[in-house]
């Protein structure tokens, strides 16, 4: 089982670009989130922009995750690129946030300054409960947080090379559904794209190792996470609690059925 680590520990292994493993959560359930962040994962992240779950639920599943014998942070998905909710996000206790739809540089330079205090940045100072487990001086906030640009349009690919250079930026992070309909794909699985598909996710773990940033992306499962990042990503998201839920579900109920569903 892997070792916890403190906000700091965590943010300092993804900046050293350092293999890690999360899970993927959408479901508004702590104790589902207090059972996970016990399995061994690195991380949990929490989608507050497709999950089924708001701000109380952001909240709890953040609390859920720093309890006893986790070995996991907390990170959230946000709504989107946008100083409020990435502040209430970090204010709620969040180690690294990941910025949905960014097209270019400066939609991540934005990012960056609402993770950052002044004068660096632009986020307000009101770390309600992230005080306790980071900070509450700037700096140490600094240290001890992340802040993760989603690569997933067409316009964030063209541009991703300057998306990477971008100052502050610790990572980015692959939105394989999307970024396969930006490519052409007719749905978010079209296998008759995988050819440019693979180009694309090549020419952006590539850019992030150039610019010595974390690269990460999104998996439906353990054994994609692995292929992953045996090809260059640093870290991957195994997803998600509300599909594995209904997987692991149908699987028993075939067995319990002799197969003859």
């Amino acid at each position: 089982m892997a070792t916890g680590r403190t906000p700091a520990e965590f943010t300092a292994a993804l900046r050293a670009r350092e293999q890690l493993v999360g899970y993927w959560s959408l479901l508004d359930s702590p104790i589902a989130a207090e059972r996970l962040a016990r399995v061994g994962y690195d991380y949990l992240a929490f989608d507050a922009q497709h999950g089924l779950f708001g701000y109380q639920g952001m909240l709890n599943n953040l609390l859920a995750t720093d309890t006893k014998q986790s070995t996991a942070v907390g990170v959230v998905r946000v709504e989107a690129n946008d100083l409020t909710y990435i502040g209430k996000a970090l204010d709620a206790g969040a180690t690294a946030v990941i910025v949905p739809l960014i097209d270019n540089a400066q939609d991540a330079a934005d990012a960056v300054a609402a993770v950052r205090y002044p004068p660096l940045g632009r986020r307000s100072y009101g770390p309600m409960r992230a005080q306790l487990r980071i900070g509450p001086a700037p700096a140490d906030t600094h240290d001890s947080t992340a802040v993760l640009a989603m690569i997933e349009t067409a316009d964030g690919l063209a541009n991703v090379e300057k998306i990477c250079a971008t100052p502050g930026l610790d990572g980015i992070y692959v939105g394989p559904s999307d970024l396969r309909l930006a490519i052409g794909g007719a749905t978010s699985s079209d296998p008759s794209v995988q050819d440019a598909f693979e180009l694309a996710l090549a020419r952006i773990s590539k850019a992030a190792e150039a610019a010595g940033i974390a690269a990460g992306i999104h998996n439906a499962d353990g054994a994609s996470a692995a292929r992953r990042l045996a090809e260059g990503f640093t870290f991957a998201s195994v997803a998600a609690d509300v599909v594995h839920l209904q997987q692991i579900a149908t699987s028993h109920l075939e067995a319990a059925r002799g197969g003859a569903l």
